[in-house]
């Protein structure tokens, strides 16, 4: 056996269990990775209203608060706004309850021939084996409904420390970057520093036009259809549909319908017609273009790329996804040398005139030779 033999096994072995530890560490923190690379963003986003108020001489800590308090009390008031709408509804729509299944009774009386009552349905219903299931299976989720709402809150409070000691603590957080690299490296760091935090605010700028947009859309139709709490409804539908990706657009069109429903049944129909319209025209005009535009990435590789980060980290690469490949490709661009465009006409889409005619008779010439063969067969 060779002297080098016994040592390059224990490197192996132990290169190895290096790499299954690393998997296992990797794979238990993902959670925390995740949540740290959204805070980073979040952070990103309030760069810029924290770096103006601190230039005008307030401390980074204190503007930090101050910023956070201020989404945090918006949110807090829009959710409280929200929560004393839907408990309204929800106890009016009980208290209608027997009024709807009293004139839906009717309708299928009146259309299949049929002599129901709403007593025989409501016993049907009470004595149902699958109303006893749900109830059931209700009673023993309610556990598991809890420990994901304490979950959920812990992730977010989670989430708002990194992104507040980011926020407060950048100027030091890039000191520390910077003093583990050389100078020239130095530059390229901030500079993309900077350039992330230029795309993150005007893809939350175009996420911001997008609501806007979508909340005066529905809310002209909620208004013209009479639905109540039409203005709070359009700003629910605004900023859920945008910034919660995959399952916002559905939170935030069943909200509009349940409350239409109390209005009249056939307007939830409308409003359900009318989410999935505006939703198909969201998705193929006018988010590519403002995306574009805010955000300065091809439409196609606006929606690559939110196809990507929701395969590879779900809900929160498709929020991530379009901010981080225009980082990514501004700060890349500047190390891509390019040279000016030739005059030729095959670069517009034209195709050279000789260069057309020389395929015309081209194509003549082996049209007459298959012709030719064709004869020379028969003849045979």
């Amino acid at each position: 056996m060779p002297r080098w033999l016994p040592r390059a096994m224990v490197l192996a072995l132990a290169l190895y269990a290096c790499f299954q530890l690393g998997s296992w560490a990797f794979h238990q923190l993902i959670g925390l990775l995740i949540n740290i690379l959204i805070a980073f963003f979040l952070a990103l986003a309030i760069e810029p209203a924290v770096g103006r108020m601190a230039a005008r001489g307030m401390r980074r800590g204190l503007a930090t608060f101050l910023v956070f308090f201020g989404v945090l009390a918006a949110g807090v008031g829009f959710v409280v706004l929200l929560g004393s709408m839907l408990a309204g509804q929800i106890v009016e729509m009980v208290e209608d309850f027997p009024r709807y299944l009293d004139s839906l009774i009717n309708w299928m009386n009146h259309t299949f021939q049929t002599e129901l009552s709403r007593v025989e349905v409501q016993d049907s219903l009470l004595r149902s084996d699958w109303l006893r299931k749900y109830v059931q299976n209700s009673a023993t989720g309610v556990l598991d409904v809890s420990a994901t709402v304490l979950g959920a809150l812990f992730k977010l409070l989670t989430i708002f420390l990194f992104s507040f000691y980011f926020a407060a603590d950048g100027p030091r957080l890039r000191r520390a970057l910077c003093s583990v690299l050389p100078p020239a490296k130095q530059t390229e760091v901030l500079r993309a520093w900077e350039i992330a935090v230029d795309k993150t605010g005007g893809y939350l700028y175009s996420r911001g036009l997008m609501a806007l947009i979508s909340g005066v859309a529905h809310y002209v139709l909620l208004e013209f259809l009479g639905v109540p709490y039409a203005p709070a409804l359009a700003v629910w539908v605004g900023l859920v549909s945008q910034f919660l990706p995959t399952i916002g657009t559905y939170l935030a069109g069943a909200l509009p319908m349940l409350i239409a429903f109390t209005v009249n049944p056939w307007y939830a129909l409308w409003v359900l017609a009318f989410v999935v319209v505006y939703q198909q025209f969201e998705n193929y005009v006018l988010q590519p273009k403002l995306t574009a535009r805010t955000v300065d990435i091809h439409p196609a590789v606006a929606f690559g790329s939110v196809v990507a980060g929701t395969a590879l980290l779900g809900a929160v690469g498709a929020l991530i996804a379009i901010p981080a490949v225009a980082t990514l490709q501004a700060f890349l661009g500047a190390y891509v040398k390019r040279y000016d465009v030739t005059e030729d006409p095959r670069v517009h889409g034209h195709r050279r005139h000789g260069e057309a005619v020389l395929a015309r008779v081209q194509r003549a010439l082996r049209a007459k030779k298959d012709e030719d063969q064709a004869r020379s067969l028969d003849g045979a």
